[in-house]
């Protein structure tokens, strides 16, 4: 990915963040109310290696790419499955060197938690939250890596634009969380 364009996504430092910008990109041309969706992250080199059809198919069959990190989207989520109960399910391969995934939710200012309704439900709190004035919608794309090293892209709907695209390793710390433990024994 280029990545140097000022109209384009800001400029990555790591080659993780530059996997979850090109995730964010990605998802980005689909538009929104996406379901989540759930990346492995190959080492790019290994992959051109250990998998030379698969790095072709994918387009990296050329020395030229720079990316030292290789997102390949897995199988749709299982449907009506809550996020936690589905990453507790997965266990990767040695070849993955980390995972991503993108998530779209309503989010609320910290402003608006005071005045959030006791003894809601689930469904109560998430119906609330849709019909409350200030909610925005969010795009979230957070990555660790097996060392434990994170990243996360969040995008919101009413700024939609790749220079709006906020980066950093502290954003969604209870999805990363989730991510890291794919990783556990």
């Amino acid at each position: 990915m280029p990545n140097v364009s000022p109209s384009g996504p800001p400029m990555a430092s790591s080659p993780l963040t530059v996997a979850v910008l090109e995730i964010d990109e990605y998802i980005s041309g689909l538009g929104w109310d996406q379901p989540a969706r759930l990346f492995a992250l190959v080492d790019t080199a290994r992959l051109r290696t250990q998998e030379p059809g698969l790095a072709a198919q994918l387009g990296l069959d050329s020395s030229e790419s720079t990316a030292s990190l290789t997102p390949i989207e897995q199988e749709e989520l299982p449907p009506g499955t809550a996020l936690d109960e589905f990453l507790a399910t997965i266990a990767w391969p040695d070849a993955v060197a980390g995972c991503a995934m993108t998530v779209e939710r309503l989010m609320l200012p910290p402003s608006a938690e005071a005045s959030v309704p006791k003894g809601l439900s689930n469904a109560q709190l998430t119906e609330w939250v849709a019909s409350h004035p200030d909610r925005q919608e969010v795009r979230m794309t957070v990555a660790v890596l097996r060392d434990g090293t994170r990243e996360s892209a969040v995008r919101l709907r009413e700024k939609d634009s790749p220079s709006e695209v906020r980066t950093g390793a502290g954003l969604v710390p209870g999805l990363a969380d989730a991510l890291a433990a794919t990783f556990e024994d």
